[in-house]
């Protein structure tokens, strides 16, 4: 079930820094408490192939996140050990070596169980020992939250493992929602920031269809 439109789960969660150091990060917090957009992007396991491509794509785009007052965070269910020594590998040797923004460590994965996002296939029952054993690998999609000031949702996607994400659209997500923040207007298909929005109402549909 779609969480837009909804706040974001109230949980605080293991993560961690390029320093090494392990805190409790709440994202609903962050994003109340600091009045900032938060950009949460989960990815399925550290130490692969499409994963690093990813976190090295936010990385290279902190600073527009930046300039649009927007926090980027990480997030799999790997441990907080784990993320530290794939901080500290190089990137040419499938490391994350340089990447600044906090990386969630969900092990326990309260929030991705919370969120719906674990890849968990099924489950079957054995009748004479009581075990249940899931099928799947128990891991993350490759999912995004983007999440306004006061904590609620406006976006969330979610792509099958083998696809990684277009960092550019997230941008343009965030110009779009601003936009409508700041404006009051609707942004129609493709919007980009700088071209014509929409007024809600009849009349000025009519007019941004004349115009395009």
């Amino acid at each position: 079930m779609s969480l837009v439109g909804k706040k974001f789960p109230n949980l605080s969660v293991n993560a961690m820094d390029e320093m090494g150091d392990t805190f409790q990060l709440n994202i609903l917090e962050e994003a109340q408490k600091n009045k900032k957009k938060v950009l949460l992007f989960w990815y399925p396991k550290d130490f692969t192939f499409v994963c690093p491509t990813e976190l090295h794509a936010f990385q290279k785009a902190a600073e527009e996140f930046e300039k649009r007052n927007v926090m980027v965070v990480g997030a799999s269910c790997d441990t907080p050990e784990v993320h530290f020594a794939w901080l500290n590998t190089p990137k040419d040797n499938g490391g994350i070596e340089g990447v600044k923004y906090p990386i969630l460590a969900d092990s326990n994965r309260n929030l991705s169980s919370r969120l719906g996002i674990l890849d968990i296939t099924g489950e079957s029952y054995d009748e004479e020992t009581g075990d249940v054993t899931l099928e799947g690998d128990n891991v993350t999609y490759r999912a995004t939250y983007l999440i306004d000031e006061e904590g609620k949702i406006f976006h969330e996607g979610v792509n099958d493992m083998p696809l990684g994400r277009n960092v550019a659209e997230f941008l343009r997500l965030v110009d779009a929602y601003t936009h409508v923040q700041e404006k009051g207007e609707v942004c129609p298909a493709n919007w980009e920031e700088g071209k014509d929005a929409m007024n809600a109402d009849r009349d000025g549909v009519a007019s941004y269809l004349s115009l395009n």
